[in-house]
């Protein structure tokens, strides 16, 4: 039977508002009863502007009333919160990554299933309208059968670690922050990767702070994660596709996200967005200029709708089935990443050694149980 889940959320910070916007008037099975901060003036502040309680991490694990804690810090702290959640029983979301490595991600793995417990990871922008429509076009066949990839992201990680400073932490690199949207969405649709080949830089390990609204605009800062990464993946299926991400270049994010079929060409949608058009180009008569057909998914999930990773891992709880943003392809992603940054020091191709199911499509009766 389903019901309501009552919901802490660990992390007041900015992405807490968006999701705390969502969970309590956009997803329908779920019910927000507090936050949390490291700092508590931070948590009354977000617990004020949502009419729910402020609370302290120790408070919420002794909660029994609270089905699952929602996790939005920064990521170091991800393995030691998700532990002890799960330790005091409850059922763990997490913002990306799963944890800093797969060590620890592994361990919590181990330990959700021995507790009994649900452990969903973000991203969750697969289980978008874009996305969503993407796997459409795909399992309907409509660019035949898919054959190769070919991704390239771009952004200006010194821009942006100027006014984050958790991008400077472990885990706060271009891949694990942001390619993780990307390799998320190619798993969801096209399944785990076999072995990987890499070229990942940093730049400089000194940057600028460029942000004019800084208090330490000018100033110097220590920046030891990737700003590069150039990759050639081969996925189970078959599949081999291309991987380019640099964020060297400009602040606005200018994805090209192309899968090649034996039909036709499918052109995706950022995947840090839900929404967004998709376009098909179809294999034309002879040298006739070939057919475009523009795709925007039915979804109501488009536009700012994180929350959807809790919202369905609640419903996946009442329904007794595995939820789509599992434990298992957050640790698959993650186990990529890292394998990627492997194959880069030691200059060769390596195995990705774990594997993950693709996520079912999300459907309109599934959809209609959310929101």
């Amino acid at each position: 039977m389903e019901s309501k889940k009552n919901v802490a959320v660990i992390g007041s910070g900015s992405i807490s508002e968006q999701y705390l916007t969502n969970m309590i008037n956009f997803y329908k099975n779920l019910n927000v009863v507090g936050c949390s901060a490291s700092n508590i003036e931070h948590a009354k502040k977000r617990a004020a502007q949502f009419n729910i309680k402020a609370m302290t991490n120790e408070e919420i694990f002794a909660d029994p009333s609270i089905d699952i804690v929602v996790i939005l810090v920064p990521t170091p702290v991800h393995a030691t919160l998700i532990e002890q959640a799960l330790n005091a029983g409850k059922h763990v979301y997490t913002e990306k990554t799963i944890s800093e490595n797969t060590k620890d991600a592994a361990r919590l793995l181990k330990l959700a299933n021995e507790k009994g417990l649900y452990l969903g990871s973000a991203p969750d922008t697969f289980m978008g309208a874009a996305l969503q429509e993407a796997r459409r076009i795909l399992d309907e066949g409509t660019i035949g059968e898919p054959l190769s990839f070919s991704l390239n992201i771009n952004r200006n990680v010194e821009f942006l670690a100027s006014i984050f400073n958790f991008l400077r932490m472990p885990g706060g690199g271009l891949a694990y922050d942001y390619g993780v949207y990307y390799f998320t969405a190619l798993v969801s649709l096209l399944g785990p990767v076999k072995d990987v080949f890499s070229v990942v830089k940093n730049l400089s390990t000194e940057r600028t702070n460029v942000f004019p609204q800084s208090p330490d605009f000018g100033k110097k800062y220590e920046y030891n994660n990737e700003s590069q990464l150039y990759a050639l993946l081969n996925l189970e299926s078959g599949i081999t596709g291309t991987v380019s991400m640099n964020g060297d270049s400009v602040i606005m994010d200018i994805p090209y996200f192309y899968i090649y079929g034996t039909k036709g060409i499918l052109k995706l949608s950022c995947a840090n967005d839900f929404g967004g058009d998709l376009e098909v180009t179809l294999n034309p008569e002879g040298f006739n200029p070939p057919p475009v057909k523009t795709f925007k998914g039915s979804s109501p999930i488009t536009g700012e709708k994180r929350g959807i990773g809790p919202a369905e891992m609640a419903l996946a709880i009442d329904e007794n089935r595995p939820n789509r943003a599992s434990k298992e392809m957050a640790y698959h992603v993650l186990d990529l990443i890292e394998t990627i940054m492997k194959s880069s020091n030691e200059k060769k191709c390596l195995e990705v050694t774990s594997t993950c199911s693709i996520p079912a499509p999300l459907t309109d009766d599934v959809i209609a149980k959310l929101i």
